[in-house]
């Protein structure tokens, strides 16, 4: 190895890769390495930042697990994920503008996702318990790009308690509550019964609000309802919608809200048995035929 130098030092350090490297992986390390030894450079970051900046990597993974990733909202602060968000649906979208139009667009999946959601009856309500607050009918149809109803769509659907937790940040909430799978019938069409969600602050007690304290943010995310959509010969859907009304619509601590996400939350109609409905219908994107293959 050739003696170091600040000129050459980012060159030596991408050439170590070796042969077997794949070329995605080459390409994504290199400018990685790039980006982060100028960053160093341009900020002249000393020994002793670097070295809290490990220890702040260290405490965001010691308290990540099962219920909570640090990691992500990390991420979610700096606006990493929403930023991700943005590049994968343009790519998805293909050449064209209007095929990426005329889908719901996707947003970010967020720390608090579970597997393995109540399978429930269309209607159903997903409220197990915990505090309450304002009812809701969402209901809306699954449709193509084209227009045409999807059958059996899984829609998962998850939201905080009206105390602004998700149900694994709070022992006293049931489990999985506020979180549930639909399918979408012959016309496609899904409801569920819910609470009218809240604005809510991201858990800042560990790094992220660390970081969010540092750079004088708040760290309130509008009311919003997490989707997560699957169906046979689609491409997959993550993506959330926001109460139009709520005062954070225009400044979300993650990034994640786009107009075509906001939600009306209109007065039920007399005799009804919730307070609130919203009427919302989600397009799916058709896999590219190579894809519906592959799928297959």
């Amino acid at each position: 190895m050739a003696e170091l130098s600040m000129d050459s030092f980012t060159d030596t350090v991408i050439n170590a890769m070796g042969p077997n490297t794949t070329p995605r992986a080459r390409e994504v390390m290199a400018a990685l390495i790039r980006h982060m030894h100028d960053f160093m450079r341009e900020v002249n970051l000393t020994t002793e930042e670097y070295l809290a900046a490990c220890d702040f990597m260290v405490r965001a993974g010691h308290m990540s697990d099962d219920k909570r990733n640090e990691v992500v909202l990390l991420t979610d602060v700096f606006g990493l994920e929403s930023l991700a968000d943005f590049i994968t649906q343009g790519a998805d979208a293909g050449d064209t503008p209007s095929a990426f139009d005329e889908g719901t667009y996707s947003a970010i999946l967020g720390p608090f996702w579970r597997e393995n959601a109540p399978v429930l009856a269309n209607g159903a309500s997903i409220v197990q318990g915990g505090p309450e607050g304002d009812s809701v009918l969402v209901q809306g149809k699954i449709l193509s790009t084209d227009s045409k109803p999807i059958k059996d769509a899984i829609l998962n659907v998850w939201e905080t308690s009206p105390n602004g937790l998700y149900e694994q940040q709070d022992p006293s909430q049931p489990d999985y509550n506020l979180r549930g799978q639909f399918r979408s019938d012959e016309q496609g069409r899904y409801a569920f019964r819910a609470w009218r969600p809240i604005a809510y602050p991201i858990p800042f007690d560990g790094p992220a609000g660390d970081l969010l304290k540092m750079m004088d943010r708040h760290p309130y995310r509008p009311a919003h309802f997490h989707f997560r959509v699957r169906a046979h010969g689609y491409r997959d859907l993550t993506t959330q919608v926001f109460d139009r009304e709520d005062e954070y619509v225009r400044n979300d601590s993650v990034f994640a809200v786009k107009d075509s996400l906001m939600i009306d939350f209109k007065p039920a109609p007399a005799g009804a048995d919730t307070k609130y409905v919203v009427d919302y219908d989600i397009r799916l994107h058709p896999l590219a035929v190579e894809k519906r293959a592959a799928a297959e």
